[in-house]
């Protein structure tokens, strides 16, 4: 009867380390997320100061992903710019809670920048823009996050969207409207 007793034991354990075993993978996993993403609001000491500064801001990481910005706005109403931005305005866009898509395009073919242009147009709280010199191809900012890709049929694009896109905003119900449309 012991003898029965302990394996029983041993066998109950064992299946609530495996189910635990799994339960943790499967959080680790969600808590990653989005593979290769950057969380900057982790990572950077004392994290980004959301502040209005007029002039040049230089900023810890290509594109900026948050941090210092001007007190204008860059509109994000599903905007494709197709020159560069001023990276200040851009950043108090994603303050707003917008996805900036950046592209390099010295690297990035004309068919796939208008692979990249159809998530962006006509969705609030969207924008893109060439960033000539930035180190991905294609690089995807939400305030404190960003994500390189190659492609821009890369799944995680739409689940970087998805994920960040308005939640990323440090002010809810700000206006992406209205913005400077250089």
């Amino acid at each position: 009867m012991a003898v029965t007793l302990v394996i029983v034991l041993v066998g109950v354990g064992a299946l609530v380390w495996v189910l635990n075993g799994e339960d943790a993978a499967s959080t680790s996993t969600s808590e990653k997320g989005i593979s290769g993403l950057v969380d900057y609001r982790a990572t950077t000491p004392g994290g980004l100061a959301a502040t209005h500064t007029p002039g040049e801001v230089t900023y810890p990481m290509t594109p900026p992903a948050g941090g210092p910005h001007n007190p204008q706005w860059q509109n994000c109403m599903g905007d494709v710019y197709p020159r560069k931005i001023t990276s200040e305005k851009a950043v108090h866009s994603l303050e707003h809670g917008a996805v900036w898509i950046t592209y390099d395009p010295q690297r990035v073919v004309a068919s796939d920048v208008e692979k990249l242009a159809a998530k962006v147009r006509g969705v609030d709280y969207m924008m893109m823009s060439p960033f000539p010199g930035q180190g991905a191809k294609i690089s995807l900012q939400a305030w404190g996050y960003q994500l390189a890709v190659d492609s821009p049929t890369d799944k995680r694009i739409g689940q970087f969207i998805q994920k960040y896109r308005l939640t990323a905003s440090l002010e809810p119900g700000a206006v992406c409207s209205g913005g400077a449309t250089e």
